[in-house]
């Protein structure tokens, strides 16, 4: 099954906490990778929300942002801690006296900014977790279809350089009969211009070992294996990132000793576009999970 590593989803809940948002931004990665920005209300969860994006997503690096924002128009009580009240009165009042001006004003502002001074009313958090919950599950879920989108796409591409490869290692085959007969001929004219006389099955077996050396159809025919088994993959149901990616390697293999091989400029022209299309190929099945 093609699907991609890149993807993007958002979805938002309100409640009586306010407004929860949920981003999931995905990109291209050897394994699954995720971080997450939590606000610390949802920190004990973390663990939680990765097990569940693993098991909905299997490889790329995932960065998860959660906002929480308190409704504008929720009415919040403001509780006082008297006793961190206390406790800061008397340490102004030390210092107060320990001046050497006597005492000094104090900034009732001031005071209540102090931490711990004011405590703001507690947050329903088993119902802020339980909407988390569900919101990222939706977000994740959301993210695996914009991923499954972009692979749609991504398999047309590659399915369009199978197409073109093949075609490429077709002319190549269609050019082995030709190739042979102009090593066959070339060396028959070098003979000639020696003007000497040389024993005919000797010319042949010299003929034979030469064509060996140049025979690509072993070549030829991994080449047309590989792209067989490349359609097969993107057909399947299984993720095929990885296995995609080794035949690439294969492919790029087999046409680099092709091109070694070649003795004929048009077969060398060919081999070029070969590792071109590979190429091509290449870099759009590193997106593909």
């Amino acid at each position: 099954m093609i699907t991609s590593m890149t993807g993007f989803a958002r979805c938002e809940a309100s409640g009586a906490f306010g407004q929860l948002t949920c981003e999931l931004r995905s990109v291209n990665h050897r394994y699954l990778e995720s971080g997450f920005r939590l606000p610390e209300e949802l920190r004990s969860i973390e663990a939680e929300l990765r097990q569940s994006l693993a098991r909905e997503i299997k490889r790329g690096k995932v960065d998860c942002t959660l906002h929480l924002r308190a409704s504008s128009g929720a009415e919040h009580s403001l509780v006082i801690d008297h006793d961190a009240l206390q406790r800061v009165l008397e340490r102004v009042r030390e210092v107060s006296g320990a001046l050497a001006t006597g005492s000094a004003s104090i900034d009732v502002m001031e005071v209540l900014r102090w931490p711990g001074v004011i405590r703001d009313e507690p947050t329903d958090t088993d119902q802020l977790q339980q909407t988390t919950r569900e919101l990222f599950l939706t977000t994740a879920t959301q993210l695996r279809a914009a991923r499954a989108r972009e692979g749609v796409r991504l398999r047309e591409l590659v399915e369009q350089r199978c197409d073109a490869l093949a075609s490429l290692v077709a002319q190549v085959r269609n050019r082995l009969p030709e190739v042979h007969a102009r090593v066959r001929s070339r060396l028959q004219e070098r003979l000639a211009e020696l003007k000497t006389q040389v024993d005919a099955d000797r010319i042949e077996q010299e003929i034979v070992l030469m064509l060996q050396r140049l025979d690509v159809a072993e070549e030829l025919d991994r080449l047309t294996g590989h792209i067989v088994e490349t359609r097969r993959v993107i057909d399947g149901d299984e993720p095929a990132g990885r296995r995609l990616d080794f035949l690439m390697q294969e492919l790029n293999r087999e046409a680099n000793t092709l091109s070694s091989k070649s003795q004929d400029l048009e077969t060398t022209r060919l081999t070029v576009d070969m590792k071109v299309c590979i190429e091509q190929m290449r870099e759009q099945v590193q997106n593909i999970e």
